[in-house]
Formats: structure tokens, C-alpha cells, sequence
């Protein structure tokens, strides 16, 4: 029975923290993405979910997923068996990149509703599913690192602590999945990523690679707008 009930609780919702709390949070996501050195370091928390995208899209097209490996220069690579072409193999390639984006405005939406609680718990089954599926001893390290970081946040921080935590993971995932699809372009530019996801996406569509980057970017760019306008609602409401 009190098993159910907490349950049960991780769909109550919770006072939100100020607003003020809100801006501040999007102002050190966006800091943390812009820096060099700090964003080298939480850029991996972007590889986790973009990996994990594509493992996502692997299982739900009907490929079967053999493991995930994530590497300290902040790579990784996901592996699938199934048919090297279609429908299946296009989604599961293209998955990568707009995860960050996507899973930051369902972050955003659950913050709106203040469903503080369910949002950790979702961000725990994830990082567990990912630990499953990865098969190098630095990846383990990688999501594990991750992993102590949330539990510290759920289990012991204040709620003030994670309401700041819970805005800032989620305006982190906003604006660092724009970023690396400029780092895409870039690399691509240079002839360093010959067998990118876009290069893959050209090689089994016919489109151009730079139209994938550009799909991908707008993509990106779009659920910036549209969590901003989810995390600042109350903002705008309160100034209104």
C-alpha cells in the first residue's frame, strides 16, 4: 500500500520555485553550452541522450539493438542489427540529434504542469535503460557519473536545490542540442566526419547531407522556442 502511494505521488504536483529561478537557470545553460571548457565536459550528458535516441528508435522500428559505447572525446555509436536500408534504419539514423532537443520540451511541459517529481523519475528510467545497453567501461562511468548527480539531487537536495537542478537540466538539453549540429557542419566542412549521421542519412535517402543538417538545425531551433516559451510562461505572467 505505501509503495502505491508513492507511486501515486510522482503524478501530484509541486509549487513551483520563482520565477526568477526560471531566467537564472537558462541564463547558466546557455553559459555552460558557450564556454569551451565547461560545455567539453556536460557535452556528454548531450551524447547520453543522443545515443539514446538512437537506440530508442532502433527498438521501436524493429531492429534489435546490440549496445550502446560512449568514449571520452564525448562520441559515441550505437549498434543495431536489421535490414541496412528503409524506413527502420532512416529513423533509428536521424533519432540522435533531435533527442536532446525533443526530451527538453517534454522536460519543459512537466515543469509547466509542475510535475517536478515525474520528471526525475523519468530522467533515472532513462539513464538506467541507457546503463543496460552500454558495453564500454568508460560509458558505464560516464552515465553511473550522471546517474549520482540526479540521485544526490532527488534524494537529498532541498526542493529549492532541485527546482533550480530541474530548470537548469532542462534549459541545458534545450540549448545544447543546437550546438552540436553546428559542430556537424563544421566537422563536416573540414572532412572529419565523412561517416556522420547526416552523411549516413545522405547515403540512404538520395538528400543532400547539408539538407539533413539543415532539417536537423531547424528542428533544433524550434524546440528551443517552443520549451523558452514553456519555461517562461510564468514569467509572462507575472510581468503581464
Amino acid at each position: 500500500m505505501t509503495d502505491a502511494i508513492g507511486i501515486w505521488r510522482l503524478f501530484d504536483t509541486q509549487a513551483p520555485p520563482p520565477p526568477a529561478v526560471a531566467l537564472v537557470a537558462g541564463v547558466a545553460a546557455l553559459a555552460l553550452v558557450l564556454a569551451r571548457r565547461p560545455w567539453r565536459l556536460a557535452r556528454h550528458v548531450i551524447t547520453i541522450v543522443h545515443e539514446a535516441g538512437h537506440a530508442l528508435l532502433a527498438v521501436l522500428s524493429g531492429r534489435r539493438l546490440r549496445g550502446i559505447r560512449l568514449h571520452s572525446d564525448t562520441s559515441g555509436v550505437t549498434v543495431s542489427r536489421g535490414k541496412p536500408t528503409g524506413p527502420g534504419m532512416v529513423l533509428t539514423t536521424f533519432a540522435g540529434y533531435p533527442a536532446p532537443a525533443l526530451l527538453g520540451v517534454a522536460f519543459a511541459s512537466l515543469l509547466a504542469a509542475g510535475r517536478m517529481a515525474a520528471l526525475l523519475t523519468i530522467a533515472a528510467v532513462l539513464l538506467l535503460g541507457v546503463l543496460v545497453m552500454v558495453r564500454n567501461a568508460y560509458g558505464v562511468f560516464a552515465v553511473v557519473t550522471v546517474a549520482a548527480v540526479l540521485a544526490v539531487v532527488a534524494l537529498v537536495a532541498p526542493p529549492g536545490v532541485q527546482g533550480v537542478f530541474v530548470y537548469l537540466m532542462t534549459w541545458f538539453l534545450l540549448f545544447g542540442a543546437v550546438r552540436p549540429v553546428f559542430e556537424l557542419q563544421a566537422k563536416r566542412r573540414r572532412g572529419a566526419a565523412r561517416d556522420s549521421d547526416a552523411d549516413q542519412l545522405a547515403r540512404l535517402t538520395g538528400m543532400p547531407a547539408l539538407l539533413w543538417v539543415l532539417i536537423l538545425g531547424v528542428l533544433a531551433v524550434c524546440c528551443l522556442v517552443v520549451g523558452t516559451v514553456l519555461l517562461l510562461e510564468p514569467v509572462a505572467a507575472l510581468t503581464a
